[in-house]
């Protein structure tokens, strides 16, 4: 049985095929679970003993709006009850997973987030790849799923509140993308950014936050097999609370790095802004590595909460996956660069 402490890695037989994958979301469409996402009850998930990131950044100039309370709805398990990380650790439930978010596009409340994506449209949808490439290209997602088949990946996801899941993705490598449009030699970075609908995501009307929503990895780690992107879970699309239809997940990120909902992907020759980093750099750094001995200026890091469990759990370096990436960091001081 692996160590706790360390990672284990993603082996060609923990990946999901495409087949498998496809027989999972059409079990789901017997159970009439596809497309449920955007009328998801709210699963209340209190005493995670953490505050959200912008509380303090942005709560004083910016007004969300409030879910309205929901009652929760009992949703039959969409994957086997066995469903495990390479850690052991088992998947998240779905209804969890799809009720206890962060979107700050909509609100900053957690629970009730997929009540108010209903006027979110997420199909036709585009994605610009452009910048530092020799091959600039829009893809549609018809194009995404044809070029880029996706396969399942079950990751850790560690919440910079402190609160962590187990998720079954579906997607694929983001460096499949990227090598599809040809970075030039001048590209350092990859930067993203978020659909700005404000008439559609009433978090974006609030003053406070430089919307639309940007994030940037270095190009070492777009091009890191364990860094995809997202156009499911759980074997179905993914609900529009979860970022649909296409996110970004780097899973020895704290979550935040794992931008939503994403239209413009540029690759860059600098370190690009980010939202959080932007808003509050004294608590937001560029690189959010899951780091267990770098606290959070108002809270620690050395542990978490898993959904679902009654206690708390220590939190592994670099999330549990220090063997894979660990090398993209040496002689760096992950302090200074948190």
């Amino acid at each position: 049985m692996a160590s706790p402490h360390r990672s284990v890695p993603v082996r060609p037989s923990e990946i999901t095929p495409e087949h498998v994958y496809r027989s999972r979301r059409e079990f789901l469409r017997r159970m009439g679970i596809v497309g449920a996402g955007a009328v998801l009850a709210a699963c209340a998930t209190p005493g995670l003993g953490a505050t959200n990131p912008a509380d303090q950044a942005a709560s004083s100039t910016a007004v969300l709006p409030t879910a309205p309370p929901v009652s929760p709805t009992q949703l039959p398990a969409p994957t086997p009850a066995n469903l495990t990380d390479e850690l052991g650790d088992p998947a998240t439930p779905y209804a969890t997973v799809t009720n206890y978010v962060n979107f700050y596009e909509f609100t900053t409340a957690k629970e009730g987030v997929a009540a108010l994506t209903g006027d979110f449209k997420t199909n036709p949808w585009q994605v610009e790849v452009s910048g530092l490439v020799h091959r600039p290209r829009t893809f549609g997602l018809e194009d995404l799923e044809k070029l880029f088949p996706p396969v399942e990946r079950i990751y850790r996801m560690r919440c910079v509140e402190a609160w962590s899941t187990v998720i079954p993705w579906l997607g694929f490598p983001l460096s499949q993308l990227l090598k599809a449009v040809e970075p030039t030699g001048a590209a350092t970075h990859v930067r993203f950014e978020t659909v700005y609908r404000p008439d559609e995501m009433p978090g974006q009307r609030a003053a406070g936050y430089p919307w639309p929503y940007q994030e940037g990895l270095r190009l070492d780690e777009a091009m890191h097999d364990l860094t995809i992107l997202a156009t499911g879970l759980y074997g179905a699309p993914l609900p529009a609370q979860n970022g649909a239809p296409v996110r970004l997940v780097v899973p020895w990120k704290y979550g935040f790095k794992s931008i939503k909902s994403i239209v413009k992907i540029e690759l860059v020759d600098y370190q690009p802004a980010t939202l959080w980093s932007t808003l509050a750099p004294h608590e937001y750094g560029f690189y959010a590595n899951v780091n267990p001995d770098v606290s959070h200026p108002r809270w620690s890091q050395a542990n978490e909460r898993r959904l679902g469990e009654s206690g708390r759990r220590p939190t592994l370096m670099f999330n549990g996956y220090a063997d894979e990436v660990a090398a993209l960091y040496a002689g760096m001081d992950l302090r200074a660069n948190y």
